[in-house]
C-alpha cells in the first residue's frame, strides 16, 4: 500500500513565544486534511523535552483554562519522542514509562511552528538538516538572519533596502559602561523603540519618550535577549504588512498588502493588541494605498525574501510614510497562523485559503530536499 506522507507538526519551544507557537499549531493542526496526511502531534516543552501531543486543538488556544491557564503550553510529562536516523529514512520513535522504545514510523516532513530562539533561528532547521529530514520554511542562515533583526537590517541594506537606523546594546556593554550604550541611543534621537534583538510577538518591547524610560526599557529588553536594538520610532507612518510564498518552481509570489492601525490606549502593536481579541485592534485586508505605493511596496517584499535566501515563506514588514516612501521594518521566516494572524488573511484575501495555504506549504517541502540548495 501507498501510505500518506507523514506530517509532524512541532511546537512550543523554549523560547518567551511558546504559547504563541501552542497556538499556532493548533489552528494549523485543525487545517491539515487528514484524508491527505498522517500527522504527528509533537510539542517541545519549556525545558526542551519532545513528546507527543494529544492534537486537541481546542486546548491550544488562547482562553482555554482559567487564570494561569489562559496561555497554552506543551505538556511535558507526555511521551517523549525522539528522531532516529537511519540509512534511507529518519524514524519517531517513542519512549514510554514500563515500556520498550517503539516506532511511530517515519517522518517525511517536519512543519515546525516555532517562534524565536531555539526553533525560528536556524537551530532546529540545521538539526533537520543533519537528520536529513525535509522541513517547511526558511533554510538555517535565512531563519537566522531573518531572527536577528541587528543583522537583518545589515543584509537588508546591503541589498539596497531602506530599514530604520538603530543601534544594538548587548548586556556585557549596558554592565560595563552604560553611560556609553545610553548616549549611543540617544544620538538617534526620541522616541525610541527599544526590543529583543532576536525575539518576537511583540514581548519584551518599549516605546521610550525621553531620556528617562531609557534604562528600563534596556533592562526590560535584556531580560529577554542580551542582545538589544534601539531603533528610531517611525513617526507618523501607517505599518503595513505583505506575505510572500515560494512556488514548486522556485518563483515567489506577494499577497495584497494588510494595515494594522491601533486604537484605545496601545501605542503600538503589543502583546495584548495582536493576540487577545478583546484588544481593539483594527486590520484592513487589504491595505488601502495608490496602486504605485502597493506596486512598490510588494517589489520590495519579494526583494527582501530573496535578499536573506528566504524559501516557503515570509511575513514583510513596513512602515510608509505620508510622502508615499517605504522602510523594512522586519521580516518574519515563520509568521503566526493564529485565527488574528495577518498572514492567513493576507492570503484569504489574494484567494489563497487557510487550508490551501497550509496544504501548498507541505507540498512544497515535501518536493524539497535537504543540504545544499
Amino acid at each position: 500500500m501507498i501510505r500518506k506522507p507523514r506530517v509532524a507538526v512541532v511546537f512550543g519551544g523554549r523560547s518567551s513565544e511558546h504559547a504563541i507557537s501552542c497556538v499556532t499549531a493548533g489552528s494549523v493542526l485543525a487545517a491539515i486534511d487528514p484524508e491527505q496526511y498522517d500527522v504527528v502531534p509533537i510539542g517541545i516543552a519549556r525545558d526542551g523535552r519532545w513528546v507527543l501531543e494529544s492534537g486537541e486543538t481546542e486546548r491550544l488556544r488562547i482562553g482555554a483554562g482559567d487564570g494561569a491557564d489562559r496561555m497554552p503550553s506543551v505538556d511535558g510529562e507526555r511521551a517523549t519522542v525522539n528522531l532516529a536516523p537511519h540509512v534511507s529514512s529518519t524514524d519517531l520513535i517513542l519512549a514510554e514509562a514500563s515500556r520498550p522504545p517503539r516506532s511511530l514510523g517515519e517522518v517525511d516532513v517536519v512543519f515546525p511552528l516555532l517562534h524565536g530562539p531555539w526553533g525560528e533561528d536556524g537551530t532546529i532547521q540545521g538539526m533537520l538538516e543533519m537528520a536529513g529530514v525535509r522541513y517547511v520554511g526558511a533554510g538555517v542562515l535565512a531563519s537566522a538572519i531573518g531572527m536577528d533583526k541587528a543583522y537583518m537590517k545589515v543584509v537588508l541594506t546591503a541589498a539596497g533596502l531602506p530599514v530604520m537606523p538603530s543601534v544594538v546594546v548587548t548586556a556585557r556593554e549596558w554592565s560595563t559602561d552604560p553611560q556609553a550604550c545610553r548616549e549611543r541611543s540617544a544620538e538617534l534621537g526620541y522616541p525610541l523603540f527599544v526590543k529583543p534583538a532576536r525575539g518576537g510577538s511583540s514581548i519584551g518591547i518599549s516605546k521610550v519618550h525621553d531620556a528617562s524610560g531609557l534604562d528600563a526599557a534596556l533592562e526590560e529588553a535584556l531580560a529577554h535577549d542580551p542582545k538589544v536594538l534601539v531603533e528610531v520610532c517611525a513617526t507618523g507612518a501607517r505599518e503595513i504588512e505583505c506575505g510572500v510564498l515560494q512556488a514548486l518552481d522556485g518563483t515567489t509570489e506577494t499577497s495584497v498588502p494588510a494595515e494594522i492601525r491601533i486604537t484605545g490606549d496601545h501605542e503600538f502593536y503589543d502583546f495584548d493588541a495582536k493576540y487577545l481579541p478583546e484588544e481593539a485592534t483594527e486590520l484592513d485586508v487589504p491595505a488601502v494605498l495608490p496602486a504605485e505605493v502597493e506596486a512598490r511596496l510588494r517589489e520590495l517584499s519579494a526583494r527582501a525574501f530573496e535578499a536573506i535566501g528566504c524559501e516557503g515563506l515570509a511575513r514583510v514588514d513596513f512602515f510608509v510614510f505620508p510622502d508615499g516612501s517605504l522602510v523594512v521594518n522586519e521580516i518574519n521566516t515563520m509568521p503566526g497562523f493564529t485565527p488574528l494572524s495577518m498572514f492567513p488573511r493576507m492570503w484569504a484575501a489574494s484567494g489563497l485559503d487557510y487550508r490551501s495555504l497550509v496544504d501548498r506549504l507541505i507540498r512544497l517541502a515535501l518536493a524539497r530536499g535537504t543540504g545544499l540548495r
